[in-house]
């Protein structure tokens, strides 16, 4: 969420849900898999409430959208800072980028989960990369300039 009292507030709905159907936890697989899905499914509920519109830009082109990683010179920045930019993110890029850096999840996954292609999802997390390089170089150019 773009806010802590956005977040705030989805997170306690997301421990409602799981306090009300904690009597469906089936104990197979982990109990925090389990939570963690309707905290993730609870977030994505709540952000395409908030849009009218597609939450997903379904938009692929192979030639731009995939770009070769290159090894970049570190550039120390703030945990802080870093945590800024990311919530800056639009909603669909800040979304895969969460679900893929720090949730871990494939992009099959979070195509099924989202409803998007598998393009889309590399597609988005490739612009939300984009976007924070910038960002973090632009640090890196002002402090050196």
């Amino acid at each position: 969420m773009k806010n802590e009292d956005d977040a705030k507030d989805v997170f306690q709905e997301a421990f409602v849900i799981v306090f009300q159907k904690i009597s469906q936890y089936k104990f197979e697989g982990s109990f925090e898999g389990w939570m963690k899905r309707i905290f993730i499914n609870k977030l994505i509920e709540t952000l395409n409430k908030k849009k009218k519109e597609s939450f997903f830009l379904d938009v692929f082109d192979p030639d731009t959208d995939f770009i070769e990683e290159e090894e970049l010179e570190t550039i120390p920045i703030e945990k802080e800072k870093l945590l800024e930019y990311i919530r800056d993110l639009p909603d669909q890029y800040r979304t895969v980028f969460n679900l893929y850096v720090f949730e871990h999840m494939k992009h099959k996954e979070i195509a099924e989960l989202l409803k998007i292609s598998e393009g889309t999802s590399k597609s988005n997390l490739n612009r939300a990369k984009g976007i924070l390089q910038k960002r973090i170089l632009s640090i890196k150019n002002f402090k050196t300039a």
